[in-house]
C-alpha cells in the first residue's frame, strides 16, 4: 500500500519506542512521514522513515452487521 497523508500506519521497527502503535500520517516529504498518535490525554507528532512503517486496512477484522 501507498502511504499517503490520512492513512493509518503501524510502527514496524522493533527498536523504536513506538513499535506497534498506530498512527495517522500528517504529511509525507523526501522519504519521511510525520505521524500522529493520540492516546487520551496526550498527542504527539514524530517523523518516521518510510521503511519504519507500513500501511494498515483500519477496517480489518471488523465484523459486518447484519
Amino acid at each position: 500500500m501507498i502511504i499517503l497523508p490520512g492513512a493509518t500506519v503501524k510502527v514496524i521497527n522493533p527498536d523504536d519506542t513506538y513499535y506497534n502503535f498506530q498512527g495517522l500520517v500528517q504529511r509525507v516529504s523526501d522519504g519521511k512521514a510525520a505521524v500522529l498518535f493520540e492516546g487520551g490525554n496526550w498527542d504527539k507528532l514524530v517523523t518516521f522513515q518510510l521503511s519504519e512503517i507500513e500501511a494498515v486496512d483500519p477496517t480489518a477484522g471488523k465484523k459486518k452487521k447484519k
